[in-house]
């Protein structure tokens, strides 16, 4: 019955009914949307129904689906497609729901179908890689590079490169870990049963529309969790942590396969403001921004919730939406080097920038893969040696052991006359994709595919273009390595390689997706470290203690710089 009497205070401005697209009916009049707002909770009152019935007799043809009091606006179903632009009118304003792209790898990790509960692992007993493994996802697709620009690295122990390089351990004693602070996150949803964040899931809400299963707010893509992981993963024996391991996080699950609507962007900040969040954090986007999503971040502002969002990966100088907007930190990312990823987008609107290459952090328990590989004369003089897994690699929880047989660079030349049944083809990085060169080797009845890299470190990638899975193993290891086994193979050597591929709850991403929740989790540690601070003092905050670049910064491709956990927290502790 509420539905039937706001529709009647609906139609006082004009609105046609009926329903199939959804809307965003903002009331510009606060004191006429808190009449219509006070209905809608007084709607759950059935005395109040029954009044209501008495006195309203319609059968509405629009659905009104929810009344966001911190935005002032009112959520319905229309099957009016013109809506927004027959209801031109200085009482309302009408935003039909569109969609930013969703969060889509850039290259490697993918889950090829929803994710499976039964592939959990037991708390506790999932395998340390010696390296970190494959590769990134993030929100706004784009023209992305074919392979990643740069080695997969680890910071101190088991620790990801990002929380080193932004000095988050060494601003904790101060920040309490971020103990006290509450991140909101809107992503793809959450695995709230994750080692590495059980505990610090406070709640979570689904506002993508769809019936989610096991829990509303469950993550079938992996983008959300991984996202989850750098803000406030816990501080694990291996070393793993996020920025602020002591912070609460809140789910807001706005995107799925499809695509992050506006609609449920601006319903999920409005329910962060009403939970009382620190920090809003956003690793999507997309080429422009709507009305209703600016609105919502100016009231997310004065309601003292900072705005983080991803400033895109298309690699041009352009800051994605809802990044662009005034009041929003806008992060580009860096590589393990502190330079611009080349995916990174740039403009006059971004803020800082934050670790977003080969991060390293949770994904949906069991969704990742690690590798094992080790290589010797014989199948008793093998040595372990630094590797990565390729997303799309078959899973192979026991080893095989077989002969490496050189492949070049894996071009179909390389293959020709030469028989791979039974043997692992060793190929090198370069000059053709790493889909092409896995699709000779198996043309050629490889039993599997040994990449070394042709710079430094390992890095993850995709074994194949689509997502899918292959029934044979795909690992990179390290160039010299790699080099050495060639040679020896070129003289005439047998080389033995044992591969496996396991099961894993991480992997590595690329992407401003990943930079932005080390800066969301900095921004976690400042509101620990000083609650009072406004949002706009926390920007200054950010900005002044950021490191700056040495390259050129001529179009703001950095932004103020790094940022500096240790630095932030120091001089948020001043401020009074």
């Amino acid at each position: 019955m509420r539905t039937a009497f706001l529709l009647s205070l609906l139609m006082i401005f004009g609105i046609s009914t009926a329903q199939a697209a959804r809307f965003l009916v903002v009331v510009k009049n606060s004191q006429k949307f808190a009449e219509m707002h006070s209905l809608w909770t007084l709607g759950a009152n059935q005395q109040m129904n029954r009044m209501l019935s008495a006195r309203v007799n319609l059968t509405p043809q629009m659905t009104v689906e929810n009344s966001l009091s911190n935005v002032g606006a009112v959520v319905v179903d229309s099957d009016d497609e013109q809506l927004a632009s027959k209801l031109a009118s200085s009482d309302v304003y009408v935003e039909k729901e569109i969609f930013h792209p969703a969060p889509q790898p850039l290259i490697g990790y993918h889950l090829t179908q929803a994710w499976d509960f039964s592939a959990a692992q037991p708390i506790g007993k999932h395998k340390k890689p010696k390296k970190p493994a494959p590769g990134p996802v993030d929100p706004t697709p784009a023209p992305a590079p074919a392979e990643p620009s740069a080695p997969a690295v680890i910071g101190d122990g088991g620790t990801p490169w990002g929380i080193t390089a932004v000095h988050a351990k060494a601003a904790w004693n101060l920040s309490h870990q971020g103990q006290g602070a509450r991140v909101l996150i809107l992503d793809t949803g959450v695995d709230r049963d994750h080692p590495a964040l059980k505990g610090n899931i406070e709640d979570g809400k689904n506002f993508v529309g769809d019936t989610n299963t096991p829990y509303e707010y469950a993550d079938q893509e992996g983008h959300g969790t991984h996202v989850s992981g750098t803000i406030a993963g816990l501080e694990l024996t291996d070393g793993f942590s996020g920025v602020a391991p002591a912070a609460k996080i809140l789910m807001g699950r706005v995107c799925s396969n499809e695509g992050c609507s506006n609609i449920a962007i601006v319903e999920g900040i409005d329910w962060g403001i009403s939970q009382k969040a620190d920090v809003v954090s956003m690793s999507l986007g997309g080429d422009f921004g709507t009305t209703a999503e600016k609105l919502a971040t100016q009231r997310a502002e004065a309601a003292g919730m900072v705005v983080v969002a991803a400033s895109g990966n298309a690699g041009k100088n352009s800051v994605s939406f809802p990044a662009a907007f005034p009041n929003v930190i806008a992060v580009g990312a860096v590589d393990s080097n502190l330079k611009k990823a080349d995916f990174s987008q740039w403009g006059p609107e971004l803020s800082v920038m934050g670790p977003g290459v080969a991060v390293r952090s949770s994904v949906p328990q069991g969704t990742g893969r690690d590798a094992q590989v080790s290589l010797g004369a014989s199948a008793e003089q093998l040595h372990a040696v630094n590797s990565a897994a390729f997303m799309g690699s078959a899973r192979l929880d026991q080893a095989v052991t077989l002969p490496l047989m050189d492949a070049g660079l894996g071009k179909p030349e390389d293959f020709q006359g030469k028989d791979f049944t039974g043997k692992l083809a060793l190929v090198s990085r370069g000059e053709i994709t790493f889909v092409e060169k896995v699709q000779s080797a198996i043309a050629a009845h490889a039993a599997g595919i040994v990449l070394y890299n042709n710079a430094d470190g390992v890095i993850g990638g995709a074994a194949t273009a689509d997502g899918s899975v292959l029934n044979v193993p795909v690992v990179m290891i390290e160039q010299a390595v790699g080099q050495q086994a060639s040679a020896a193979l070129k003289a005439g050597q047998q080389v033995q390689a044992s591969v496996a591929v396991i099961g894993s709850d991480y992997a590595t991403f690329d992407g401003t997706s990943m930079a932005t929740p080390h800066v969301s989790g900095v921004v976690a540690l400042i509101k620990a470290t000083n609650p009072k601070l406004t949002p706009a003092q926390v920007r200054d905050v950010l900005k002044s203690t950021a490191t700056p670049t040495t390259d050129t910064n001529d179009q703001n491709q950095y932004g103020s710089g790094v940022v500096d956990a240790e630095k932030a927290v120091a001089k948020a502790s001043q401020i009074r």
